[in-house]
């Protein structure tokens, strides 16, 4: 049985473990056993803070099989991204240069630096053992964040984001990186990432650029990474699209991987969650129906799990003692329950504001 909880102390050989098999490598999940030790901390302060707005905590979750006695992903939401520093992005623009005497008008492409995503709040630093990639593990692990955020809506902004890893060529190496940053910086990709998450990133504004960037002067190879995502999570953000996020005209400052927003109450979680009392049944007589993530109502002990969507006559959720006991619940106790499915989507691209 796989459960969604918040991060403990005992759990960090797993986090090492996770950041350090993380494809590609997360700026903000990373391989530093100090960091990840106050990821941990600063996620035990953020649960058993009284909160009425979103600031600068940070929850941390992992997902443990339960069969295994391993935890076997993680994932974090930030409050706020921008909370203690502006969270830089670039921002797509166009703007038109035109002449009456040439009889030119031309449309440019341009990538504007950006701090417009640090008041919604982040999902990220999401990594799952390889073995459970493409089973509900991942769903779940993705999503339960959202059943945490629907219950505690006042911790959260109405503006959710999610930034993807970028495009990477074979070697490893970022072309967008090294037709922009690198001419600021001297560094690696690789290099550079790795001291954004373990230092500040105050250095971003400090050294980049502060004027927009035009397109038409940087690589073939870099203008086609823009917005384009990590080819490994090209199936997550397809889900997050189903969910209802849309692709917005902000990107990553180190590789133009899509940042994407979604309003909070117009996703399918929080659209389709409903709340139902427990009833408690042997496995064996529960009636077939549709997996469902179900999670219960404690905050520092929050657990969310996959289950059958087995209603009885009267609205009561038919749940297995495995499965209450897990989610700390008993007979008569309301869990949040959402199906774990979701529509078939178009990608879609937000022309608005995020």
């Amino acid at each position: 049985m796989l459960v969604v909880r918040p991060v403990r102390p005992a759990d960090l050989p797993a986090l090492e473990r996770l950041a350090g098999s993380a494809t590609p490598r997360l700026t903000n999940l990373p391989a530093h056993r100090d960091r990840l030790e106050e990821r941990i901390t600063r996620s035990q302060r953020a649960f058993g803070r009284e909160v009425d707005f979103p600031g600068d905590e940070h929850y941390t979750f992992v997902i443990e099989d339960r069969e295994r006695g391993e935890v076997v992903g993680t994932a974090t939401i930030r409050a706020q991204a921008g909370a203690n520093e502006a969270y830089y992005t670039y921002r797509q623009e166009t703007l038109i240069h035109a002449s009456q005497q040439l009889n030119v008008r031309r449309e440019v492409q341009t990538l504007s630096l950006s701090h417009e995503v640090s008041e919604a709040t982040l999902l990220c630093a999401l990594s799952l053992d390889e073995r459970y990639k493409g089973t509900s593990a991942e769903s779940l692990l993705r999503r339960a964040r959202l059943m945490f955020i629907a219950q505690y809506p006042e911790r959260f902004a109405e503006i959710l984001a999610v930034a993807f890893p970028g495009f990477l060529d074979a070697e490893g190496e970022s072309p967008f990186w090294n037709s922009v940053g690198n001419h600021f910086f001297a560094r690696g990709y690789q290099d550079i990432n790795h001291i954004a998450g373990v230092r500040s990133k105050s250095f971003i504004a400090e050294v980049m650029p502060q004027f927009p960037l035009y397109l038409p002067l940087l690589t073939p190879q870099a203008r086609a990474a823009i917005g384009r995502e990590h080819p490994a999570h090209e199936t997550p953000m397809q889900e997050m699209l189903a969910e209802g996020f849309v692709r917005s005209r902000h990107v990553d400052i180190f590789d133009a991987g899509p940042v994407i927003k979604g309003e909070r109450e117009r996703l399918e979680t929080f659209r389709r969650a409903a709340w139902h009392p427990v009833r408690v049944r042997p496995a064996a007589s529960l009636p077939d129906a549709e997996p469902a993530m179900i999670a219960n109502q404690k905050l520092g002990e929050f657990r969310c799990v996959v289950a059958r969507y087995a209603l009885s006559p009267t609205g009561q959720l038919m749940l297995s003692p495995e499965h209450a006991e897990v989610l700390g619940v008993e007979e008569g106790r309301a869990v949040l329950v959402a199906p774990l499915a979701l529509p078939a989507v178009d990608d879609v691209y937000d022309e608005g504001e995020l």
